[in-house]
């Protein structure tokens, strides 16, 4: 609890004065308003909703790209899609700016060179406009938090690309380094082996065959199409699940 402003009695009756209000160092608020991914201030702080750890927007979205567990505590996060669980926290980056005064303005200055640099156009700040009627009131109260990503519809399918291994005289390939993705059911098999070719940077000479279930797909199947046709047995968690292999050309 704050101390009373000068000229008011505190509790026991005896006045008070501003030279009486001890004031704390920065450096003691530090474990609640520094990301523990950069050691920086909150910018953009975002909360992990299965935990309540917070980090800088950038920092735990990039996070996510390699692990889907939280830098702190472990938990994981979400099984396949650890963005839909974090929020941002306007709250908390209101605190941080009010408490660190400088910060506000010196973000929008690297923002703007950044900008200026690349020939872009510099965004407009998002302003929240103090009075609203109330049916807008009532309207942002019943819709909860929003994601910090928003899915776009007509990316319907989630896959999970398992490799299971090459044939014998197939090498210099990286491994897929993100097996889930999000596409359209529209896509079709083709366009899965083009994105596995180009991410694990794979020879023309090799071919790549993929299974779902027991069903060896054909390149004109469309994903929506595989995943109707296989049913429940070949999703994971609401995520379809194909198996690729890499193999070489049959020699006719």
């Amino acid at each position: 609890m704050s101390s009373p402003p000068c000229g008011v009695s505190s509790h026991d009756g005896s006045p008070t004065s501003d030279s009486d209000e001890s004031k704390l160092p920065l450096s003691q608020f530090y474990p609640y308003i520094r990301c523990a991914l950069c050691c920086g201030f909150f910018i953009d702080a975002t909360t992990i909703t299965e935990c309540l750890h917070t980090f800088c927007k950038s920092c735990i979205v990039k996070h996510f790209f390699s692990t889907n567990r939280c830098p702190t505590c472990e938990i994981i996060v979400h099984e396949t899609q650890p963005l839909y669980n974090i929020r941002l926290d306007r709250q908390l980056q209101d605190i941080v700016y009010k408490m660190v005064p400088f910060l506000e303005a010196y973000e929008r200055e690297q923002m703007c060179n950044f900008y200026r640099k690349r020939g872009l156009e510099i965004p407009k700040p998002v302003t929240f406009s103090c009075a609203a009627p109330p049916a807008l009131k009532r309207q942002k109260k019943d819709c909860g938090p929003q994601s910090v990503l928003n899915i776009p519809p007509e990316l319907d399918v989630s896959l999970l690309l398992e490799f299971v291994g090459a044939e014998e005289g197939i090498s210099n390939y990286k491994l897929l380094e993100r097996p889930y993705v999000r596409v359209s059911g529209e896509a079709t098999i083709r366009h899965v082996e083009l994105f596995i070719r180009r991410k694990m940077e794979l020879s023309p000479t090799c071919q790549v065959d993929m299974v779902c279930g027991d069903h060896l797909l054909d390149h004109y199947q469309a994903l929506k199409d595989v995943q109707s046709s296989v049913g429940a047995e070949a999703l994971q968690d609401g995520v379809l699940v194909l198996h690729f292999g890499l193999v070489l050309p049959s020699q006719s």
